[in-house]
């Protein structure tokens, strides 16, 4: 500036510039807060960036296409999964509950199994074979024709009370002649002598020789010897003993 106080003429061709410098420097205060303020603001703004740095677009796109990807791959399987489901492509075996298979009844006649449905005949009287055990056990004698048992008889009465079970004489057709001699021959009474009307027990049984068949009370076969003789002696008396009331 010249001593008139005009900017004078710049020889490099700048613009001309209006410095004023206060007389007192305390007036330069304010500014030197707004330069410090603008300096805090720039450090500021330099750790927002370095923060941010790892953040910027072209670092994210990374992650970002993994997980479309990660999600894509899931999505891919699911749909497979639901489709073979529905198109009937085999998948992975499942348990099956398999049911036991239920057990059958023993038919009449057998072991286990109930009495035939018989009608015999005892002295004058017609009734059911299941009203003579239906409250107590028995002994059904089978005796075919032609049987020479009566000592086998002897043995087997002789068996059947002393377990206090009662014993019953039974045939049909020719047989019947010979029932009431081997009654008394075996010491049995003649009031259980019976009849098989229809041949029921013997078709079912088909004995051959003097048969012994055991029933429990309610009319349950628990035993049958085909062909009674001394050497069944034992297991007779122990059949016959579990057929006791006692």
């Amino acid at each position: 500036m010249n001593v008139g106080g005009e900017p004078e003429r710049d020889d490099f061709g700048l613009p001309p510039v209006e410095i004023e410098v206060p007389d007192d420097a305390r007036e330069l205060d304010r500014d030197v807060q707004a330069y410090h303020r603008e300096l805090r603001a720039r450090r500021r703004r330099q750790r927002a960036n370095r923060l941010r740095g790892p953040l910027n677009r072209d670092q994210m796109a990374l992650p970002l296409v993994a997980g479309c990807l990660l999600l894509a791959l899931i999505t891919s399987t699911l749909l497979i999964m639901f489709a073979a489901d529905q198109t009937g492509v085999p998948l992975a075996p499942r348990p099956s509950v398999t049911q036991a298979p239920a057990k059958s009844k023993p038919t009449p006649g057998q072991l286990g199994g109930p009495l035939p449905a018989a009608t015999v005949v005892i002295g004058h009287q017609t009734l059911p074979l299941s009203k003579i055990t239906a409250t107590k056990p028995a002994v059904l004698a089978l005796v075919p024709a032609d049987c020479a048992c009566a000592s086998a008889l002897r043995q087997l009465g002789a068996q059947a009370a002393r377990a206090h079970v009662p014993v019953y004489l039974v045939g049909t057709g020719p047989a019947m002649k010979q029932l009431p001699a081997l009654a008394a021959q075996a010491g049995q009474d003649a009031g259980q002598v019976a009849k098989d009307t229809d041949n029921i027990l013997g078709a079912t049984y088909q004995p051959q020789k003097l048969t012994a068949v055991l029933v429990r009370p309610g009319g349950t076969v628990t035993f049958v010897a085909r062909q009674v003789a001394p050497q069944l002696g034992p297991q007779l008396a122990s059949e016959l003993q579990q057929l006791s009331p006692a």
